[in-house]
């Protein structure tokens, strides 16, 4: 080993053996904090950091067992009735629904035993530690609401190490949100990074009789940067949690018609969410978002309806979760949304709102419709001559088509003139079935006698079994839809033959089977734009002859 070597490994060993004297020397060791002091109460303004030089110990950790029991709180709105608890610094154990019914028999409820342990605070102590400040917290003021006609807090406290953490509840009697503001600022100093996170554990509970079509829409997700983000369901009893770091506006869970968000006043430094599958009809998730103890206060719960209106009004981008289809779809489906709610606040009846939509939408497609007819007619007239050139050209395709096209352009047929009112239905009829299906505006909306929910099936009869396509259960309006197609095809002005006829009867029946498990509103709609094709078709097939057989002659 040369000089050179053998100094440097001199070199190494000094300034091992001295760091940690000079860290000494920078850093005093800071003097135990006594546990048995009396708690000291500090409020830092928000914003602030506030300067402690305790340390976190094992025997300093919250003991609930000394420090309180729990307490219940009740809060009552004309929106929804809440029970709290003092565990885990104010936990909704109960959230019942005022204005929407569960199952048919009684009303919502959001909260299960799968989240009742909500708003849990944690984080990790400057040894590594994970800390939960769950269990009982002390009431500052401990006072049960009841009703209230104005914003009303209830305020917790925690020991931790010596010193108080806070959180306060601020409850508003004219919304669905819920103010969940935190002090940490005399115990900053025990959070690794000044980092604490704010949770919701359990997801939502199923809420709807059609428990699988439920469960189709939970989910939990994560935004940040105008993206959302969720996680890969697990099979395992434990999921793999997705932690992803960066600005997040808020994270959430949600079913079919209802949501839970946390909402950081300013964005917060990352989200953490996760899911697993409990057999076949349960899904679970959790939630959590990540906050600076000197920066973040404030978070908003909003708890309740998926109301497009008042998700909208957060201003939070939160209504990004909300079913309307695809990119292509969702200006349409947004469209028919706003205008179904606005004429429902003049006419309150969705399905008298359908009718008069029905009608609104025959007058705005009547020219292409009259069109198509001309179309239709056009093509029937010139049919012996396009047979006669069929068999004149059977043994050369290429001539045919040209002897075709020449034929259509010397009568002014064109063949797709016909297509264009289905066409103009698909998006429609899409934008229909996406807000009947997944808009809660639309929940439990009655129409007359057996439809009494027109975002659900109109089932007369349940079925002992299950057939493929078609359910469980019989449906009146998809048959009445059967029977309006089936009465369409026999006025068709060109009767098909042979092959053609089998697929217009074979697609007649299908849809038939495969409405019946779509929402009562789109069959509805459905059921009605056929019925008043069918008295266009009636009206129109004398006009249509008449200027067909005028134009042929003409040429």
């Amino acid at each position: 080993m040369d000089r050179k070597t053998l100094f440097a490994f001199l070199l190494i060993a000094v300034i091992i053996l001295i760091t940690p004297a000079y860290y000494n020397l920078l850093y005093p060791p800071l003097e135990p904090v006594d546990t048995d002091t009396t708690v000291v109460e500090t409020r830092e303004e928000a914003g602030e950091r506030a300067p402690s030089t305790a340390t976190i110990k094992k025997d300093e950790l919250p003991s609930p067992e000394k420090e309180a029991k729990e307490e219940l709180y009740y809060v009552d709105t004309d929106l929804y009735s809440a029970t709290i608890s003092s565990n885990n610094g104010g936990s909704i154990t109960s959230f019942t629904l005022n204005n929407y019914l569960y199952l048919d028999n009684g009303l919502v409820q959001l909260i299960n035993e799968e989240n009742s342990k909500n708003l849990l605070l944690s984080f990790r102590s400057i040894d590594g530690e994970k800390v939960e400040l769950s269990g009982p917290w002390v009431p500052v003021k401990n006072v049960s609401p009841g009703y209230i006609e104005k914003d009303f807090s209830l305020e917790f406290k925690k020991s931790v190490g010596g010193v108080w953490v806070y959180k306060t509840l601020t409850f508003y009697h004219d919304n669905y949100t819920i103010n969940v503001k935190t002090d940490f600022s005399s115990a900053e100093s025990f959070l690794s990074q000044g980092v604490f996170n704010l949770s919701w554990a359990g997801g939502l509970p199923v809420t709807e009789k059609n428990v699988s079509d439920d469960l189709n829409y939970f989910d939990s997700y994560i935004y940040q940067g105008g993206e959302l983000h969720s996680p890969k369901l697990s099979e395992e009893k434990t999921a793999k949690e997705d932690n992803i770091k960066g600005g997040t506006a808020w994270v959430a869970i949600r079913s079919k018609y209802f949501v839970g968000a946390l909402i950081p006043e300013t964005p917060g430094l990352g989200g953490q969410t996760s899911g697993y599958k409990r057999g076949d009809l349960e899904k679970v998730y959790n939630v959590a978002v990540s906050l600076a103890a000197y920066q973040h206060k404030n978070t908003l719960l909003y708890l309740g309806p998926l109301e497009y209106r008042r998700i909208k009004s957060l201003n939070v981008g939160l209504d990004s979760i909300m079913n309307f289809g695809w990119s292509l779809i969702r200006p349409i489906a947004k469209g028919v949304h706003f205008l179904l709610i606005k004429m429902y606040t003049v006419v309150p009846n969705y399905g008298i709102v359908l009718i008069i939509f029905s009608l609104l939408v025959k007058i705005v497609v009547y020219p292409l419709t009259k069109k198509s007819y001309e179309s239709t007619q056009k093509m029937q007239a010139v049919q012996p001559q396009l047979n006669a050139l069929k068999e004149k050209y059977k043994n050369d395709q290429q001539k045919m088509s040209q002897a075709q096209m020449a034929l259509f352009k010397e009568h002014g047929v064109n063949p797709l003139g016909g297509c264009f009112p289905v066409l103009l239905q698909m998006p429609l009829l899409f934008s229909l079935f996406q807000v009947f299906r997944s808009t809660i505006e639309l929940r439990g909306a009655p129409f007359v006698l057996w439809i009494k929910d027109l975002s659900s099936p109109d089932a007369i009869v349940d079925l002992p079994f299950t057939i493929p396509v078609y359910g469980g259960h019989i449906a009146v309006l998809p048959i009445l839809m059967g029977i309006t197609m089936f009465l369409q095809q026999k006025m068709m002005p060109t009767q098909a033959s042979g092959q053609q006829k089998f697929m217009s009867y074979f697609m007649t029946i299908f849809f038939t089977l495969l409405f019946n498990n779509f929402p009562s509103g789109l069959n509805l709609y459905y059921t009605l734009f056929n019925l008043l094709t069918i008295l266009q078709q009636k009206y129109l097939t004398p006009v249509t002859t008449h200027i067909s057989e005028t134009a042929l002659k003409r040429k």
